[in-house]
């Protein structure tokens, strides 16, 4: 029998086997990779572009165009668009982020050959319809009106300008922005962007020979390169440290939000810099949530991150805090960040969240579609699977001194940027 007054052993993991993505092209030239496993009939279709030619004249132009993408072409309105896929059974999103956008189909198999054509509607001849862009930008506007009234909005815009200023991980977006936009702006960067030699395919799940040849028929014949935009490029420095605050007088809590460029995850101390951020605030048994939320009840929730952009990275601590504790609760921050750099972290401690890193990432990897996304990671930091060997082999091996070297090196309170928004 168990005796269950006896907590039960465990083990590292030693290592995680990821189906690896086979390369693919159509006959355009259009690159693609395959992730194929699972036995549900499912594919998950990609369509990933670059974004191209940020212009701070035009600053909406990726994020109106991927999100007005669905709301009509030459034949179908964004209604029988979104009918015909719901017909099917599937699903159809656009994504958008700093580095690119995402154009994702989820359907079965069999229905591809009635799927696939929406989506190359969608791909080559949408034609952004004036009143969609009205109701667009009526809408945006609103939803900017609302989220100025909450803290933890202003705080991100706030500090992304500090770190990136004028470029398009820092505009600061309001509303004369959207009143500049326009459908010909639109029109231009959807010409210029969603060309099949600035996109990347990635297919995953079930994925048969039928399918590639399908995606081939619909999407490697006739769709050709209608002209050649530069995908966007940006340098980053580290700036002096300075604190942005904004006051809000009736404000019962204060967004904080801290923290540095940083390094992206091209890096080689990327790996062991995500196991200092898990120690310092990186999951709900961090040093930060001990402290200021087990241990003081500062905030319901406080947590740091690592980020990785094409171009750069950065690290940031963000929560938000009873108003008259702000001030506290920004040198208990200051604190733990400097523990770091003072003393050892426990055997005990490091063993807890190398368990928690690794077994984190063995227990993402669910299906075909989260292998996938393993590799997007990679691939579009220009990296390969070896990338995952050295970031378990990191984890495993890690020590204290390692710890406090990175933290030394790359946690220097006095040059966050620090913003609170609310009162201090």
């Amino acid at each position: 029998m168990i005796d269950r007054t006896l907590a039960p052993a465990f083990g590292q993991v030693e290592n995680i086997d990821l189906l690896h993505a086979m390369p693919y092209k159509l006959d355009n030239g259009l690159q693609c990779f395959v992730i194929d496993g699972g036995d549900q009939d499912l594919v998950r279709i990609e369509f990933i572009f670059s974004n191209v030619e940020w212009d701070m004249t035009k600053p909406l132009q990726a994020f109106a165009t991927n999100t007005l993408l669905n709301d009509g072409t030459s034949q179908y309105s964004a209604a029988q668009i979104a009918d015909k896929v719901d017909y099917y059974g599937a699903f159809l999103q656009t994504e958008y982020n700093f580095d690119q956008v995402t154009v994702t189909l989820y359907t079965l198999n069999k229905h591809l050959k009635s799927t696939l054509p929406i989506v190359k509607a969608i791909l080559t001849d949408s034609i952004f319809p004036q009143r969609e862009i009205e109701t667009f930008i009526l809408n945006q506007k609103q939803k900017l009106s609302v989220n100025m009234e909450k803290n933890d909005f202003v705080g991100r815009k706030v500090f992304n300008e500090a770190l990136f200023g004028n470029t398009l991980y820092g505009y600061d977006i309001d509303a004369a922005a959207y009143d500049h936009l326009n459908r010909s702006q639109v029109a231009e960067y959807f010409r210029k962007a969603y060309q099949p030699q600035n996109c990347t395919l990635i297919i995953a799940g079930k994925v048969k020979n039928e399918t590639l040849q399908e995606l081939n028929n619909i999407f490697g014949i006739d769709w050709n390169n209608a002209g050649v935009a530069t995908p966007n490029s940006f340098t980053f420095g580290k700036a002096e440290g300075a604190e942005h605050y904004v006051e809000k007088k009736d404000a019962l809590q204060s967004a904080i939000r801290i923290g540095q460029i940083a390094i992206n995850r091209g890096h080689t101390d990327f790996p062991g810099f995500q196991v200092l951020n898990t120690i310092l605030g990186g999951y709900f048994g961090s040093r930060l949530m001990a402290n200021i939320r087990e241990d003081k009840g500062f905030t319901y929730g406080i947590g740091s991150a690592l980020v990785s952009l094409k171009n750069t990275g950065y690290f940031f601590i963000a929560s938000e805090v009873g108003a008259d504790v702000c001030s506290q609760a920004m040198s208990e921050i200051e604190k733990e960040v400097n523990l770091l750099k003072d003393q050892k972290v426990s055997d005990g401690e490091l063993d807890l969240v190398r368990n928690y890193m690794l077994g984190s990432m063995l227990g993402s990897l669910e299906n075909a579609l989260s292998h996938a996304d393993k590799f997007k990671n990679i691939y579009f930091s220009g990296l390969d699977y070896d990338y995952y060997d050295t970031y378990i082999r990191v984890v495993r091996n890690i020590t204290p001194d390692d710890i406090i070297g990175l933290a030394n090196k790359y946690l220097n309170f006095e040059n966050f940027q620090k913003v609170i928004i609310g009162k201090k």
